[in-house]
This record gives C-alpha cells, structure tokens and sequence, in this order.
C-alpha cells in the first residue's frame, strides 16, 4: 500500500503550516482515488476562535482538506515534468453537506476520488468520516494552471 507522510505532501503541495491540513495520504489508487488524514487537535489553529468553549472544525476547512487531498493525490500521479511549476486550484464546489461537527482530538478520515478529468479541470467527489462516523461529503472541481 502506498502512503505519503506530511514530508512528501509538502513535496507535492505549495500550502505550510499552519494552511497545510492533511497529514498523511494513502490507500493510493494513482489518479483515481485515496484516502487523507487530517489530525485536529486542540491546538489546531481554528480552535481558539471556532468556537471558544465549543471548538469545531470550520466545514470550510473541511472543503479545504477535500481540496488539499485531491491536489495530493493529483500531483502525485501525474509525471513530475508535467506537474513542475504548476499548482492545483479550487474552481468550485458544487455540493458540500456538513452532516455532524468534527471535534478536535480526531482523527477526520477523507475518502476522496477523481470522478472525471478533461485536461487541466478535474472534478472530484469525496467523505469525511470520524470513527466510521459521516461527517461531511462534498462534490468539487479543480484545474491545474501555471506558478506565477
């Protein structure tokens, strides 16, 4: 089973701490699908402001780590000649549903997967689960266009 830790996701992606949300990427299908950890923690930046005494995980963090996931498992798949020098960026979101609130001290689990792809725009579908639990599914596109 292939599996990218933190170190070989900063390889990939443009995004640091603290905008950098996915912790690990495996379960690896190239191009086609994998599944993403995002380990929130009670220190996770969101925390202090989202909601004191109450924390949840801003659901635009979640889209974000959807997004971030996607980009990974993007970047990791294409011939490094074709991906040098470029970026994956959010299009849209065409549906995004926030089923339960993500509570720091979990481990959020994203199934995501490239539904289709027509040259530089990609469209993806994926899950946030906690424990088996659904917290979120969404649906977006992404395209990959040149770093300025």
């Amino acid at each position: 089973m292939q599996k990218l830790d933190k170190k070989q996701i900063e390889e990939l992606l443009p995004h640091r701490e603290p905008m950098l949300l996915i912790d690990e990427l495996y379960n690896i299908k190239k191009l086609f699908s994998a599944t993403a950890i995002v380990n929130v923690r009670k220190d996770s930046f969101f925390v202090q402001g989202h909601f004191p005494d109450n924390p949840v995980m801003p659901g635009v963090l979640i889209v974000e780590s959807f997004g971030q996931a996607a980009a990974a498992l993007t970047a990791h798949g294409l011939d490094k000649s074709t991906y040098e020098d470029k970026l994956v960026f959010l299009m849209g979101v065409e549906k995004a549903r926030f089923r339960n609130p993500v509570i720091p001290d979990c481990k959020l689990e994203l199934n995501i997967e490239a539904i289709r792809s027509h040259g530089k725009v990609w469209k993806y579908k994926g899950e946030a689960f906690v424990e088996d639990k659904k917290m979120a599914d969404a649906i977006w596109s992404a395209t990959i266009v040149d770093k300025k």
